[in-house]
């Protein structure tokens, strides 16, 4: 803990600070081939996206288990376990996220996605650099937080955009859309897309809480 004398004097292991470096990228890279994705519409190209994505998606839950195996064989970490692993498997899950939407995607070969589905994706990305710049902070916040801090309130504005995006969208779906199959496709496409941004604002949401305990 923060106040125990062990802890204070006994060395911690940075070894996480770059496992969790690593850990962002591979969000960053799946959001951008997301957005790349969106770009195309054959059901060729959208598989081959997918199967993209669902690479990097296998390469972060690498990252995650180690990270989780490196937690059990640590004497001291730099924050409690438990902090470490919650950052960790949230940072996962917006991959997992977006692993979902490029699945769905590939599977329900809808219609091109419209401009609402490329706002989003262009969110997700935003939200994916803004983690990446978080976890280069990580290391260093506890001595100036503020930058670690403006990074959690962007991810929060991006969500609350994100929110604004799919209700309106969902509002004009059904009031427009007349193929009920193709409905339910681009309706499902659309949540899992915005569920990637509530997975990127959980990440801040972690990180405000290390801010509070540690900073």
């Amino acid at each position: 803990m923060k106040n125990s004398l062990l802890s204070r004097f006994a060395p911690k292991e940075t070894k996480f600070f770059p496992m969790l470096k690593q850990l962002s990228k591979t969000v960053a890279s799946a959001s951008e081939l997301l957005t790349e994705s969106l770009k195309h519409s054959t059901s060729e190209e959208r598989l081959d996206y997918y199967r993209k994505i669902k690479d990097v998606e296998r390469e972060g839950d690498q990252i995650t288990n180690r990270i989780f195996d490196e937690l059990g064989k640590t004497f001291i970490t730099p924050f409690d376990r438990e902090d470490i692993h919650d950052l960790a498997f949230s940072i996962d899950d917006v991959t997992d996220g977006i692993n979902s939407a490029a699945k769905r995607i590939a599977i329900y070969n809808p219609r091109e996605i419209g401009d609402s589905g490329k706002e989003l994706a262009s969110l997700i990305q935003q939200g994916a650099s803004l983690v990446c710049k978080a976890m280069d902070e990580l290391e260093t916040f506890t001595k100036n937080p503020a930058s670690l801090s403006e990074c959690c309130v962007k991810l929060h504005d991006l969500e609350n955009r994100a929110d604004d995006i799919y209700e309106l969208f969902i509002t004009q779906l059904f009031s427009n859309e007349k193929d009920c199959i193709e409905l339910i496709k681009i309706k499902e496409i659309m949540q899992e897309l915005e569920k990637a941004t509530d997975a990127a604002e959980h990440v801040g949401k972690i990180l405000k809480s290390l801010i509070v305990k540690y900073a």
